[in-house]
């Protein structure tokens, strides 16, 4: 609807003098569509802020009810259960890595031969796919898990890497993280896919990273991520060899890209303080995703780095190693964003901008990104500040604060309520003043009335 008032009831006339007008105003990004693009895929976003004023009457996801035991003897993930293929998973204590029973691509698979037409292509696609348990324990997460628990994962992300990429041209680490982005097993665990072949988004970014240095003469993502830096406009999180970010060009609500500070093209080539760093910011990013709508945040990510295998020593030099994190979570827990429709044929669509995702907040005023050289973020190992005891790994408990942060947040979120009922303020909460402390809660229903 036009801001002058013209409704869809309005006259012709009336209507088009409120366009005409409309068309004049300053461009505002939060009242104003607009397009953006994203260099490193090479791909247009359609940016309708305005569009999160509607209410909502959609499909409502069930909340997260559900209590998930800390070890099933028939969960196939779990230590020492049988899996599909009869094989018994070790009694392992830390991480395990296993051949996927169920492998979307295997090593041997037949070629399908030459095609007798160009519009009926077929090549050959061989590989391996692996599964990677983070943890024994079925009722944690990542960011239940304790900092030294998510260095060992990506030490096997690294090796992994190295394993596979001394045979295939790319190596595919993912993670879908809850039942809303596909799950089936709600043990933390990622997969890893290492192909043949370039998959479609990797040759993009290998196109667009590759022009870029041609014309520019350094890596797309470093100049990025200095200017991320410079404008403060989008930055989640910053530590000593990591930045966190919303992408300029972002689709999902709360997408986020991972980012080293210096230049590394692959995982293996992280080095320890690197590896050590990038557990912390993971945990710290992953608590401010489960604070957000207090639930257990869904996502898919997964991490890009320069193409391996038999052309592993070429220059690649155009490539910058990063992490995307894409949930699908837009205006609380169980309101999701749905690719579909303009999307899935014509081109992506976000309703609210990157920077809104900062600068608008139904809770009152925003805190700044967090670094972690604030001192006050420097005890993540405290067995209360991560809402785990030391000793016990990832057992999850109540933190002593929880019970009156959470009064206190019930008071202004009721009173943001009215705000909003009254028209009066915005609904979208900001994704870096979510609280730093994970709170193992199980589910958080809809907050009516904030559409």
């Amino acid at each position: 609807m036009s801001r002058s008032g013209a409704g869809p009831g309005a006259d012709p006339e009336r209507r088009q003098q409120a366009s005409e007008a409309d068309a004049t105003a300053p461009f505002l990004a939060s009242e104003h569509q607009h397009i953006r693009y994203n260099p490193l895929q090479d791909e247009w976003v359609l940016v309708s802020a305005h569009r999160m004023k509607r209410p909502w009457q959609g499909q409502v996801e069930p909340s997260l009810l559900e209590t998930v035991p800390r070890h099933d003897p028939r969960n196939p993930l779990c230590p020492g259960a049988t899996r599909a293929n009869g094989e018994v998973n070790p009694h392992y204590d830390g991480t395990f890595l296993f051949d996927n029973d169920f492998p979307a691509l295997q090593p041997d698979a037949p070629s399908p031969g030459p095609s007798d037409h160009p519009l009926f292509q077929a090549k050959a696609a061989r590989g391996v796919c692996k599964v990677l348990c983070f943890h024994p324990w079925s009722d944690v997460t990542l960011p239940l898990m304790s900092i030294p628990e998510i260095r060992t994962v990506i030490d096997v992300w690294a090796s992994v890497t190295e394993d596979l990429g001394a045979q295939y041209p790319w190596v595919q680490i993912f993670e879908n993280k809850g039942a809303m982005m596909g799950c089936s097993n709600p043990h933390p665990h990622c997969q890893v896919w290492a192909s043949s072949f370039l998959p479609d988004i990797a040759q993009r970014e290998e196109r667009s990273q590759q022009a870029y240095q041609s014309q520019h003469g350094e890596p797309l993502l470093m100049e990025y991520g200095r200017q991320e830096l410079l404008r403060k406009e989008r930055l989640v999180l910053t530590s000593e060899h990591w930045l966190v970010l919303v992408p300029f060009w972002a689709v999902w609500p709360f997408q986020t890209l991972l980012l080293p500070r210096r230049h590394v093209r692959r995982l293996p080539e992280l080095t320890p303080a690197e590896r050590d760093d990038l557990a912390l910011i993971m945990k710290k990013l992953l608590t401010k995703y489960d604070n957000l709508f207090e639930t257990s945040f869904p996502y898919s990510m997964g991490w890009h780095g320069a193409p391996t295998g038999s052309e592993a020593g070429a220059n690649w030099d155009h490539w910058q190693l990063h992490a995307h994190y894409y949930p699908p979570l837009l205006r609380s827990a169980t309101v999701r964003k749905f690719m579909v429709g303009y999307e899935m044929l014509a081109q992506a669509q976000r309703d609210l901008t990157p920077e809104q995702v900062k600068t608008r907040s139904i809770l009152g005023p925003l805190f700044s990104p967090i670094s972690s050289k604030d001192p006050s973020n420097q005890d993540l190992e405290n067995p209360y500040n991560s809402g785990i005891p030391k000793a016990a790994g990832a057992a999850q408990l109540l933190h002593p604060l929880a019970i009156p942060a959470v009064l206190i947040t019930s008071l202004l979120v009721l009173k943001a309520l009215l705000q909003c009922l009254l028209g009066t303020q915005s609904s979208i909460p900001p994704f870096w003043a979510a609280l730093t402390l994970p709170l193992p809660l199980s589910g958080c229903g809809e907050t009516e009335g904030t559409s």
